[in-house]
């Protein structure tokens, strides 16, 4: 099957085209700092040809939920290290998660000094969010950025790509999807601007361009990839008009700028909207480098769309989090463990680094 060959495009070179999608699992420690079993937990799944982490902060602004990692102090750099180490002792590949959560977010889980940030001060509408010792909370209004704030935000995205780097990741990527920062923007729902961050397509899409074209010159378009969500509905974030011509326009821009890969996720699987096949396609046609698809795939569906040309490599997500050895029993017909909702996102090895191995 070629969904466990070797993949290679440019310089990357893959075991096979399973890659480990990136999941928030909320096991650093409160002031963002990974932790010793987030290196057992990333070297247990490491048979992925590529592992993309959960997201991960590139600022304290962007430390929205709780317990989740950043990759913007010393600190996080060295217990990043750990990982990264880690996973590569297993020949796979691994790619950080920059994502900052703008306005989904709470002060009780940043630090002190932060702000809540976002296109514009529009706060989600239905979606709170847990505080350790408190339970689910109203999300606050956000500031909306100046244009201070926008660039030094860029800035601070192109700090934690070097600092990746540092940390010995092989590359980021930059999370454009499910309702975070940079979503914000490009979304007509979250973002009423009327200055050249809002309105028009280029204009709704200027914010990721522009963190995409500078981290590509801070650490090379073989090192960076993006990810979207067409037509997802996430965090108060759903479809909207001109989404067609938004992401086709982001399709062409991102080949323009010569990035390694586009990685377009399906929320249909979850009960949200599907994402469209003309979006889909278009990124197919228009796009030259690496597509990464995900939602929903087991591995007859992934190596279908596989042979189909429709992408180059699968995602898969939840089943990683039960079968941390996910890619061998796929291979071996072998059956599926079930995961336990009620761990995904709770402190401590229980339901995280627990899991049997077949």
């Amino acid at each position: 099957m070629k969904l466990f060959n070797t993949f290679k495009k440019g310089n990357l070179t893959l075991k096979n085209r399973v890659v480990m999608a990136p999941m928030t699992r909320s096991r650093s420690t409160a002031d963002h700092i990974p932790t010793e079993i987030m290196t057992t937990y990333y070297q247990q799944r490491s048979g992925a040809g590529l592992i993309i982490t959960e997201g991960t902060s590139p600022s304290p602004n962007g430390s929205g939920y709780p317990r989740i990692p950043g990759i913007y102090n010393e600190a996080q750099i060295v217990e990043w290290k750990k990982i990264t180490d880690a996973v590569h002792e297993n020949d796979s590949k691994i790619f950080i998660q920059l994502m900052h959560t703008g306005r989904v977010s709470h002060p009780a889980n940043m630090d002190g000094a932060a702000s809540i940030l976002s296109a514009s001060a529009i706060a989600p509408s239905t979606t709170k969010m847990y505080v350790d010792g408190e339970g689910e909370m109203e999300i606050p209004t956000p500031k909306e950025m100046t244009e201070v704030e926008i660039e030094s935000t860029i800035e601070e995205y192109v700090t934690a790509a070097k600092n990746a780097i540092k940390a010995g990741f092989d590359g980021v990527e930059i999370h454009g999807a499910n309702g975070y920062l940079i979503d914000q923007f490009i979304n007509t729902g979250s973002n009423h601007r009327s200055d050249k961050w809002g309105g028009s397509v280029e204009n709704r899409c200027r914010f990721a361009l522009e963190i995409t074209r500078r981290t590509i010159e801070a650490i090379g378009s073989d090192k960076v990839g993006i990810r979207f969500s067409p037509n997802g509905a996430m965090n108060d974030v759903g479809p909207f008009d001109e989404q067609t011509e938004t992401f086709n326009y982001l399709a062409k821009e991102m080949d323009d700028l010569g990035i390694l890969y586009v990685h377009l996720v399906n929320h249909g699987p979850m009960g949200a909207p599907a994402l469209p096949i003309e979006i889909r396609d278009y990124f197919r046609a228009h796009f030259s480098g690496i597509l990464i698809l995900s939602g929903g795939y087991d591995k007859e569906s992934a190596e279908a769309d596989i042979n189909s040309y429709l992408g180059d490599l699968v995602a898969f997500g939840r089943p990683f989090i039960a079968n941390p050895d996910l890619v061998e029993r796929m291979k071996n017909d072998q059956k599926l463990s079930d995961p336990n909702f009620d761990t995904f996102y709770t402190p401590g090895a229980e339901g995280y680094i627990d899991y049997p191995i077949a």
